[in-house]
């Protein structure tokens, strides 16, 4: 019998998670103690909505600048990158590994960790929303729609099912869990409001706050996905609306834009439909091998653990083996330079030591394969003194391929945002058109259209030679070249029916297990609230 649930935001939102996020103390989860967050008969409405919005802003930006929790859930666990132990390094207990082998347990720390935040998210914005909260402006209650649903459809994509309890009630009694059609249907209905309440915004403007085409762009997502967690075909009702959406969004004057690596820097563009305020020193760093330094920020070096597999790289025009200047790559392949750049050819980069080379121009962008140079043009060494060459296969000491024993070289590097320009600017993309761009090409072919006009659209744009016709896996090959290390690789493989496909180093085990698309539910989640039901195959 389908449930009768009130929109209202009064009679909305929490879960059984809040219960252990109140009795337990975790430094990355801490709630402060205030009215503002305290629910059941103690709840008078959120007092200050604005400043409590602004924390939620600020803490988003953790939760999708991190290199752990949800970033390692959507990129991790897919073949676009693999983090292995080379001694030492990035053991972790095997906390990485588990991830990309899908051999995760139900206590995870990344999948409780996430699935805590995310419903945090949304339970805190349905207190901005209810009727108690009555310093709450339209534009408060505009971005409070927004991150309920954008809270509650992370939850549904992750995990399939979300609690959700009014505020005012107590945390005793048990929440009640939306799925389906009926998480769906909550999340639209906020996305609705959402797009009406929220400003228009624009291109080249300080877009690390929603606006309409934010609002638009999330629609699309979860109508693009929507079949999915109904367990249907796609229906081209839907897919008719995500182009429109789309169509609108564009209208607003986004639009692809060339330049593709210009787009991740800290500045405007027409492409960027919503940054956040993040730092991007989780994206340069944590897969840099420890010689590759920076004067810029005056850094150690890199991290040496994040990578991806050789046959992602392979999804990108270009010599297999060498990725240096003048190889002949397609423009998101990216390039690895053989030395630094003079000052003056360096636009927006800085000279901290007075050399003339621009501060970590030495440091390739896209995929790094092979021998790395410093900024005088010398080749790297390892910490052995062996030449250091990042390459395509991950081996233990005994040459079998293996996730553990790795030296230091294995694996290719991604690297999006440049260390020339900084890592500690706050300025990572969350939402971006050519994502739309490619949404609107894949809901054209769900139903019926030819999508090949548009992906060759933005082809010819990124240097890569135009597609002959394009069907299902040309579209999911083209969205993991353009939106590699953006936390949609996930998503995108399960809409496919790809993410229990084999790959490098996954547990045979887990090829082809399909209860390998939803993370399973926190343990300690399920025995508070008996009306969360385990996913299968936990």
């Amino acid at each position: 019998m389908k449930r009768n649930i009130k929109l209202n935001a009064t009679r909305f939102i929490a879960g059984a998670f809040m219960i252990g996020a109140l009795a337990t103390s975790c430094t990355d989860l801490e709630i402060e103690s205030t009215d503002s967050v305290i629910t059941g008969e103690s709840f008078n409405g959120v007092l200050e909505p604005t400043s409590f919005l602004d924390n939620m802003f600020n803490t988003l930006n953790g939760q999708i600048g991190d290199q752990a929790n949800i970033f390692a859930l959507q990129e991790v666990t897919t073949d676009a990158a693999i983090i292995p132990t080379r001694g030492s390094d990035w053991g972790d207990n095997g906390i990485w590994r588990q991830l990309h082998q899908h051999n995760w347990l139900t206590t995870h720390q990344f999948i409780q960790t996430a699935f805590l935040q995310w419903n945090t998210t949304h339970f805190q914005a349905a207190q901005v929303l209810s009727d108690l909260s009555v310093n709450a402006t339209a534009e408060d209650r505009a971005n409070a729609y927004f991150l309920r649903a954008l809270g509650m459809w992370f939850v549904l994509d992750n995990w399939g099912q979300v609690p959700v309890r009014d505020p005012e009630l107590s945390l005793f009694e048990d929440p009640i869990v939306l799925r389906g059609a009926e998480a769906v249907d909550q999340i639209v209905s906020d996305l609705n409001q959402a797009i009406e309440q929220l400003p228009a915004g624009a291109p080249m403007t300080n877009n690390n706050r929603p606006n309409k085409a934010a609002a638009r762009y999330l629609l699309a997502k979860v109508l693009l996905n929507k079949h999915i967690y109904l367990d249907t075909e796609a229906a081209s009702a839907d897919m008719n609306q995500v182009i429109s959406l789309v169509d609108q969004i564009n209208g607003e004057g986004y639009d692809l834009q060339e330049g593709y690596f210009d787009l991740f820097r800290d500045s405007g563009d027409n492409e960027t439909i919503w940054f956040l305020g993040a730092g991007v020193s989780n994206r340069i760093w944590n897969g840099l091998h420890y010689a590759q330094t920076s004067e810029r920020d005056n850094t150690g070096g890199g991290w040496n653990g994040f990578a991806t597999l050789s046959s992602y790289y392979d999804l990108f025009e270009g010599d297999p083996e060498i990725n240096e200047e003048g190889s002949g790559q397609e423009e998101r392949r990216g390039v690895v330079p053989t030395s630094g750049e003079p000052i003056g050819a360096c636009d927006g980069c800085t000279d901290n030591n007075g050399d003339g080379i621009a501060d970590a121009s030495h440091i390739g962008l896209g995929f790094l394969i092979g021998q790395q140079y410093g900024a005088d043009g010398t080749p790297l060494e390892d910490r052995a003194g062996a030449p250091l060459t990042f390459k395509r296969d991950f081996q233990d000491g005994d040459g079998n391929s293996s996730l553990i024993n790795n030296d230091e070289t294995t694996g290719i590097r991604l690297q999006k945002y440049a260390a020339r320009y900084g890592s500690f600017n706050t300025h990572e993309i969350f939402f971006r058109y050519a994502d739309a761009h490619l949404m609107k090409a894949e809901a054209l072919f769900r139903s019926g259209g030819d999508a090949t006009p548009l992906v060759n659209e933005l082809r010819v744009l990124r240097g890569a030679t135009p597609l002959g016709s394009v069907g299902a896996q040309e579209l999911i090959d083209e969205r993991g070249r353009e939106l590699y290390a953006e936390l949609w690789r996930r998503n995108d493989l399960i809409r496919f029916g790809q993410f229990t496909a084999d790959w490098e180093l996954k547990a045979p085990g887990a090829v082809g297990d399909e209860t390998r698309n939803l993370f399973p539910i926190p343990a300690s989640q399920v025995t508070l609230n008996p009306n969360l039901t385990q996913n299968p195959g936990y």
